[in-house]
């Protein structure tokens, strides 16, 4: 049976929505794999819109966050609401700013951030059910908030953001761009991705390697 992953996007573009080169990178590997993907997004606003040629914020625009999310999903994407975990055998978050504003208020709230319900869950069942989940870049952060405490994760080596996951009961592990850490246990893989890569050949590797040990835990 083919395996299935579902992949869940926060809007399109690093600074506002979902990380591009992350999420595509996250599709071509998986397309390497020959495993089936869907993507899914919240039909929310985003929390808002940033000029991404000087990175400002752009003033009485709002932005839907499936709908930008299709962008990157070439249309091929469903509304988070509709994610059943018994339909996939694992499930992947890219990274970007998206997440740490419209799939939780992490980039204002810090470790008193809430994640959006519709995202907890989704991700609740996949958790349940022991199917691999993999996070890239800052939605590792989500960790603390989503599971139970002492969940290994990484986000590189960030103090400031590796200081509010273990704030909020993670447990972060100091990782290369090009590495991943798995917890084993908790059939949780993450790596640092754009957090800490200057070259999208950078990216690749780490992102490849959590996909690569994503499709090993299917087995």
């Amino acid at each position: 049976m083919t395996k299935r992953v579902a992949v869940i996007l926060a809007g399109c573009g690093v600074y506002d929505g979902a990380e591009i080169y992350e999420t595509t990178l996250t599709l071509l590997r998986l397309d390497q794999l020959g495993i089936e993907y869907h993507c899914f997004a919240p039909d929310i606003e985003q929390h808002h819109v940033v000029n991404h040629l000087n990175q400002e914020v752009v003033e009485g625009e709002t932005r839907n966050v499936l709908q930008e999310s299709a962008r990157l999903a070439r249309g091929d994407i469903s509304p988070l609401a509709e994610l059943a975990s018994e339909n996939f055998d694992a499930v992947i978050v890219p990274g970007g700013f998206g997440v740490a504003k419209s799939l939780s208020d992490f980039a204002s709230a810090g470790a008193n951030m809430q994640v959006l319900e519709a995202l907890k869950e989704a991700l609740t069942g996949f958790r349940q059910e022991a199917k691999p989940i993999g996070l890239m870049c800052i939605a590792a952060v989500l960790v603390p908030r989503l599971f139970e405490d002492g969940i290994a994760v990484t986000v590189g080596n960030d103090p400031a953001v590796s200081g509010a996951i273990s704030s909020m009961g993670g447990l972060h592990r100091s990782a290369g761009v090009e590495e991943i850490v798995v917890d084993f246990e908790h059939r949780v893989v993450t790596t640092p991705a754009y957090m800490l890569a200057t070259r999208i050949s950078e990216a690749a590797t780490g992102i490849f390697k959590l996909v690569d040990r994503i499709n090993e835990m299917m087995e």
